[in-house]
């Protein structure tokens, strides 16, 4: 048993069992599936999760069988742990790619006779799991180079669609494209996956990114909004103007409404009204909005044409109703404040402030400083909604210095990015992106 397993059943026996999953999923490409079967039984069962803890018991029962390792690898990309399936995927697939043995003879020149068995575990069905393992914990170029390798067993829809995405969410555009150009008419379900993947690379011959650390030009191509600040913080050190942990101020939030302002005039977009939406922090950054801007503001209503629907983070808004904001009426936009990049909302926004992994709002309790250097919680800002907008306002919009290693942005660089892009900008459906794409960022685990 290696280190990462004894202490992985360690953490589980003493009571943790989301830290021995933790301990699996960063070693599960060291550990052999059969090897880890067991312990993802126990936590399987204390889970609830009858179809993985089944499949992780037979695996244990017949560790080199390809049918069972491709069940148990399923089953773990259902139950959200891809980093477990692939391993398992990968090898279900070596074992369905290689060549039958011959069958035992009997005799000097008689075979035995073959017995009848189960159909043949398929080796595209194998890879095509594989794949989606490899999307889910965002890997796209191992994904793409899988693909490209076995090329031969692949249909255009969805699997060369397959090739696509996972081209374009490796940065590989020009190769996205020739395969892109070479597929068959989508039917079905693959017509509008198929037109998503088509805007991304509409939007990247419109507007190039200038390589895999230009996270705006990337945002934009793959979600077709426009990120309008970069993080200050950790550049250089792998968030690439990501946040990983945000507690946000008044400043930010009126900073934040001064770049939209910005995208606005350079895009040539002046919205006639400002939809509020009903939780208190979109309300309020709303309201500010609003004032800033000298348009009306009132109750969001969906189909309001030419309208600003101003959101402080979708995460934290009805889900429904961010559902809803999917589709857009004529002429309306839709802006975030604060975007979380590791969990993204239902629909993504037209403008964004950041790309956050965790955000506390400024009217929410969080940790400060006291005069003595210490830290301490601090109590929640529990003003309504207006005077919280009035604090907005007040606010100084100055960005933050940070530690001088992002790449300068001031806004005439952002208003000329918005110029290139507005051709295409805030024109087609506000699709939900859930890979962060080709530049990477520090998380969280």
């Amino acid at each position: 048993m290696t280190t990462e397993l004894s202490e992985a059943w360690e953490i589980f026996e003493s009571g943790d069992p989301q830290g021995s999953m933790r301990i699996l999923r960063l070693a599960a490409e060291g550990l052999a599936s059969a090897e880890i079967a067991p312990l993802v039984a126990r936590l399987a069962e204390g889970a609830g999760f009858t179809d993985l803890s089944e499949a992780s018991t037979a695996l244990v029962a017949r560790p080199g069988d390809a049918d069972r390792l491709y069940r148990f690898g399923y089953a773990c990309v259902e139950r959200g742990i891809p980093a477990l399936a692939a391993p398992a995927l990968k090898e279900a697939l070596r074992l369905t790619l290689a060549p039958p043995a011959p069958p035992e003879r009997t005799g000097l020149f008689r075979r035995k006779p073959e017995q009848q068995s189960e159909p043949k575990l398929a080796p595209r069905r194998v890879l095509l799991e594989l794949v989606t393992s490899l999307e889910r914990d965002e890997r796209h170029a191992e994904a793409l180079a899988l693909l490209h390798e076995n090329d031969a067993l692949l249909s255009d829809w969805p699997d060369r669609y397959l090739t696509v995405y996972n081209a374009v969410m490796s940065g590989r555009i020009d190769m996205a494209r020739q395969v892109f150009d070479a597929l068959s008419a989508p039917e079905g379900v693959w017509v509008e996956p198929g037109s998503r993947v088509g805007r991304m690379l509409e939007r990247a011959a419109a507007v190039p990114p200038t390589g895999l650390r230009d996270l705006r030009g990337w945002h934009y191509v793959l979600t077709g909004g426009l990120l309008t600040t970069l993080s200050p913080h950790g550049f250089e050190q792998g968030m690439t103007g990501r946040w990983a942990y945000v507690q946000d101020d008044f400043g930010s939030c009126r900073h934040g409404l001064e770049r939209l302002r910005t995208v606005l005039d350079a895009g040539g977009r002046k919205p006639a009204s400002i939809g509020l939406l009903p939780d208190r922090g979109s309300r309020a950054l709303g309201l500010a909005a609003a004032r800033l801007l000298g348009v009306p503001a009132s109750p969001y209503q969906p189909g309001t044409p030419d309208g600003l629907v101003v959101a402080y983070d979708l995460n934290e808004c009805d889900p429904d109703l961010v559902a809803a904001l999917g589709e857009r009426a004529a002429g309306e936009l839709l802006f975030e404040h604060a975007t979380c990049w590791t969990d993204t909302p239902a629909a993504t926004a037209d403008v964004c402030t950041m790309l956050v992994q965790t955000v506390i709002a400024p009217w929410e309790s969080g940790l400060r400083l006291t005069e003595d250097g210490e830290t301490e919680q601090s109590e929640p800002d529990e003003r309504s909604a207006e005077e919280l907008a009035e604090a907005v306002l007040a606010a100084d919009p100055a960005p933050q210095e940070g530690d001088g290693q992002t790449p300068a942005d001031p806004d005439e660089e952002l208003a000329a990015f918005v110029s290139r892009a507005a051709g295409l900008w805030a024109s087609s459906p506000r699709d939900r992106v859930r890979s962060s794409g080709p530049v990477p960022s520090a998380r969280f685990a």
